[in-house]
Parts: structure tokens; sequence; C-alpha cells
């Protein structure tokens, strides 16, 4: 796969992401529970992923030689990472703007950091401190703080929203490292089984599958949110971050945040306010700044080595 295509299938990924808030407001405003939405959305994600799942493991065989049971158990112990990420995500919607949540979802920039000094021993650098700084700075302004904002937010909400970023850190520290030569249509299911086995965890189905639910218009919103959080984004990255160096995909990932905002505006009228649209800019500088480094080492390498990445290209 060409790079470009494979940056233009990754950023389709991280658009429909940044759409979930939409489906999730929804069905808040119909009246749907987090747990019905996080259940029903799990129920639809399988059924598809599972159906391509099992056509790409009679199409590729071999693959069944690869999925070891240790192979397995990770893969559902990474995904069990995005379960938690929507409950905690779309939890912090029940508290929160759509606009402060997904802010709050970004601190991954920071944590991403904390989990690499921790694990990795890997101390930050002067740029990724300054990084950091400008992510914790554009909380500062999303957040309101000047205009005496944070005395409106939920602290249930804000806690879930950094819980969030804590979780999806964890799946990406996590899932970059399991079974990566295992084709994206079959690691994605299994991934999502563990999203699934965390979620009915959390939500009994049996408490939650009532009649209103099974019969409800639920399963539209449902289906929204697993079609654009659940499926399309894990196999869209999946498909293209092996042709993508690491810093190039956490600064196209980073459209989420624009793209969230916009769709809180235009399809939920939230109001924006200046320091939240300075916010979100200070944090996708941060993102760039601290990136920035990785991406023109790549493409140094690359143009230092036109014949192999044409050939690894075609």
């Amino acid at each position: 796969m060409k790079r470009n295509t494979a940056m233009i299938i990754f950023i389709i990924g991280a658009s429909c992401f940044g759409l979930n808030p939409l489906f999730i407001k929804l069905g808040y405003a119909e009246g749907w529970s987090l747990g019905e939405i996080n259940v029903v959305q799990v129920i639809i994600a399988l059924a598809i992923l599972w159906i391509i799942g099992i056509l790409s493991i009679k199409r590729y065989p071999w693959v069944l030689r690869k999925l070891t049971v240790k192979t397995v158990i990770s893969l559902i112990i990474a995904g069990s990472f995005t379960g938690l990420t929507s409950i905690l995500y779309y939890g912090a919607m029940q508290y929160l703007p759509v606009s402060l949540a997904v802010v709050l979802l970004f601190q991954f920039v920071w944590v991403g950091v904390l989990f690499e000094w921790v694990f990795n021993r890997k101390k930050p650098n002067k740029k990724t401190v300054l990084s950091v700084l400008l992510t914790l700075v554009g909380v500062f302004f999303a957040a309101g703080v000047m205009n005496g904002g944070m005395s409106d937010i939920s602290l249930i909400g804000f806690a879930l929203g950094i819980g969030s970023a804590f979780s999806y850190t964890a799946f990406v520290f996590v899932s970059g490292r399991v079974a990566v030569d295992i084709p994206a249509t079959v690691r994605t299911p299994i991934m999502i089984t563990g999203a699934g086995i965390l979620t009915f965890i959390v939500f009994p189905p049996h408490l939650t599958l009532n009649e209103s639910v099974l019969g409800g218009n639920i399963w539209i919103y449902a289906a929204g949110v697993a079609i654009c959080g659940l499926i399309l984004t894990p196999l869209l990255f999946a498909i293209s971050t092996p042709h993508l160096s690491g810093s190039l995909a956490m600064i196209l990932g980073s459209i989420e945040l624009p793209v969230s905002v916009i769709v809180a505006a235009i399809g939920l009228s939230e109001h924006i306010s200046l320091s939240r649209w300075a916010g979100v800019i200070l944090i996708l500088l941060a993102i760039t700044i601290g990136e920035m480094r990785g991406v023109w080492q790549y493409l140094k390498q690359k143009k230092s080595n036109p014949e192999k990445n044409s050939r690894h290209s075609a």
C-alpha cells in the first residue's frame, strides 16, 4: 500500500471516531442510558466484525496457526481497554459538553509520555515537556478557567474524561505490541470481543436488554456508534498503521479533535467559546510539536532510500 493511500485511510478512520459524539448525545436525548447504548453497540459490532473475521479466516486459513491461546488472550485484554474507553468517554458526555469531553480524551498526549516514563523508563526530552505543557494549557482554556467556567464543570464528568485518556493510552500502548502479524480483519474481531466482555461485565445484558430496548429506536443510534467507533475506526487503523510511522499516525489521528468539536457545534448546536477553540488549537499544536521530529526523520529516511521505499509501496 502506498503511503499516501494509508494516510487517507487513517484520516477517514480518525474522522469516523470523531462522529461518535453525535450518535451518543442523540441517544441520550431520546432517553437511552450509557449501559443500554454500550451493550447494543457491542452486539452490533461483534455481529458484523465476526462475519468479516470468519470470511477472512476461510480465505487465510494459515491465520489459525498463529492464533495461539496466549495470542488470543493478549488480544482480548488489549481490546478490553477499547471497551473501557467507550464506557468512560461516553459516560463523560452525560455530564460534559462534547467539546470538553473530547479535549479531556486528548490528554493521552501527556498520559502517553507518563506511560513511556513509567513502563519503558524513557524520560521526556525538552520538546516533549513543551508538548505536555501546551496540552495542559489547552485544557486550561478549553475548560474556560479564565472565564470562571470550572464552577460549572461536573467533577464526575471531568474524572470520566481523564479516565478515558488513560484507558485509550493503555489500549494504544498494549495493542501496538500484540499479534501485529495477524490480518486486521481477524485481529479486530478478537479485540472487540475483549471490549464486549468488559462491557457485559459492567452492564450485564440480562439487566440491560429489556423489551423497550429490543423494540426501541436505540438500535439506530447504537448502530452509528458501533460503525464509527468499534468497526470502521479499528479496521481502518489496523489496515493503515503498518504503512505509517507512529509519529505521523499521531498527527493524523489528531483530526478527531476538531471533527468532534465541529460535530458538537453544527450537529448538536453546542456553543463553542473562543477560549475552547483556543484550547483545541493549543492541543493540536502540542501534538504537532511533540511528533514532528519523528515525521522529519521518516521523510529524510524515505528520501535517502527512494528505491527501497518504492518497492515497499508497491
